[in-house]
């Protein structure tokens, strides 16, 4: 006896293709729709089992409903010349009104209430010009993402509520003070300091009344430690920016 016409609806319904490069997993999906009234069991089987992970590869389907199944191609070298000899065939039975295990309804499945179809799987290759056009589009995210800071300040700020945006603010503001009281201490103390060197000179010629030397390095190292201060602010304020975004 001829088996029964499948009663599910594969898309695609005879090829599965995959695009490469097969660098990497590539995956293809199948829809299966079920438009009867009844529940329809299936299962996917494939030729090369070890090349493909199929999820779900079973289940049941219910009646007026559909599923995707993900197809997921193992990496491998690939080459053109090697035409695909693999094949998937996606079998299927009307469910028991009564069913309670899904695998006791294949093994007590009769041949000719099962049903199937089969799809060949096609490797394809990226051509040149969408390579190309691949290429073009990296070099505009590139310039993208070197877009001008306000630009990026704005596209921030969108993204977070105005709480977020507030607190970012008020740290600002609390650092920016702190940087401009150590610039303050810092101009105070390089005044100090030419006072002090003054007052020595003109008190005494001793050199063991003074270190010029000493004090001028005191001075070089202030003017870093505040550069570096304001630094560590910037890069503060990004990183909290970014972190929202990735949040």
């Amino acid at each position: 006896m001829a088996r029964q016409e499948q009663v599910l609806l594969l898309e695609p319904q005879h090829e599965l293709r995959f695009r490469g490069p097969f660098t990497d997993v590539v995956t293809a999906t199948l829809k299966l729709a079920n438009p009867t009234d009844k529940n329809v069991c299936f299962k996917v089987k494939t030729t090369a089992p070890r090349r493909y992970c199929v999820r779900p590869n079973s289940g049941v389907i219910d009646a007026g409903t559909s599923i995707n199944v993900s197809v997921m191609l193992q990496p491998f070298d690939y080459d053109p010349n090697e035409k695909s000899k693999h094949k998937f065939m996606v079998q299927s039975i009307i469910a028991p009104a009564d069913m309670t295990d899904m695998e006791g309804v294949w093994k007590e499945a009769k041949p000719e209430d099962l049903m199937d179809s089969k799809l060949r799987c096609v490797f394809e290759l990226p051509s040149e010009n969408e390579k190309t056009h691949d290429i073009d589009t990296n070099k505009v995210l590139s310039s993208n993402l070197k877009s001008e800071p306000s630009t990026l300040s704005k596209s921030v700020s969108s993204s977070l509520d105005d709480g977020e945006v507030k607190k970012i603010m008020e740290e600002c503001k609390r650092l920016q003070m702190e940087v401009q009281r150590l610039r303050e201490e810092n101009k105070q103390f390089k005044e100090d300091d030419g006072l002090r060197l003054r007052k020595g000179t003109s008190v005494s010629a001793s050199p063991s009344s003074f270190s010029p030397p000493a004090s001028g390095s005191m001075l070089k190292e202030e003017g870093p430690n505040t550069r570096a201060l304001a630094l560590c602010v910037v890069f503060f304020v990004i990183g909290v920016i970014i972190g929202k975004l990735l949040l």
